[in-house]
């Protein structure tokens, strides 16, 4: 265990370490979730131009109970696990922090298993209607996980666990939302 976090140390080193203040602006906006407004009315769009208004309802439902299960989930092993964020850590002195808050605990994170989430529902909700969704989808993903270690306020590790348990969640809430719309008889399109 304890190479496994030396190593998660070293690669969150060497990556937010990538940085310059060139940069730091982008990763910043990028890193606030507020940044991806624009992109969540856009998935609203295509999910009711290819599921209509009741289909779209479903998944608005869907969407919200998973974000809720997303943020709860990565609340608990915060609170439980206790593991400080890179950002409060004092052995940490050569990486370059641009984070402008620093919560306590990073394991594992919301950002990540939240977008990985969203990364899986909308995909495999889209993937046979607009070409590539599932592609831009996956980098979306990527880049706003990296962003986390860019401003200094979680481990690789975090990003990874969060990641995965964001890709499960997703898959499983996107079954529970086929099963809801064939229930309810909205199988359009």
């Amino acid at each position: 265990m304890h190479t496994l976090v030396e190593l998660d140390h070293q690669l969150f080193l060497y990556l937010n370490n990538l940085g310059s203040r060139t940069w730091d602006v982008f990763w910043v906006f990028i890193t606030e979730k507020e940044t991806s407004y624009p992109l969540y009315a856009v998935f609203l769009f295509l999910c009711y131009k290819h599921y209509g208004l009741k289909g779209l309802g479903t998944i608005m439902i869907t969407v919200a109970l998973m974000i809720t299960v997303t943020d709860q989930l990565s609340n608990l092993f915060k609170d439980t696990i206790m593991r400080p964020r890179p950002c409060n850590e004092d052995f940490m002195m050569q990486a370059r922090f641009v984070a402008k808050r620093c919560g306590d605990f990073g394991f594992f994170s919301g950002h990540a298993v939240s977008s990985f989430a969203v990364v899986f529902f909308i995909g495999n909700l889209l993937k046979n209607k607009v070409k590539y969704i599932f592609t831009f989808l996956l980098i979306w993903g990527f880049v706003i996980a990296y962003s986390r270690i860019y401003v200094g306020v979680h481990y690789p590790g975090d990003i990874i666990v969060g990641a995965l348990f964001g890709t499960i969640i997703g898959t499983l809430f996107y079954k529970l939302n086929v099963w809801a719309r064939k229930k309810m008889n909205l199988t359009k399109a």
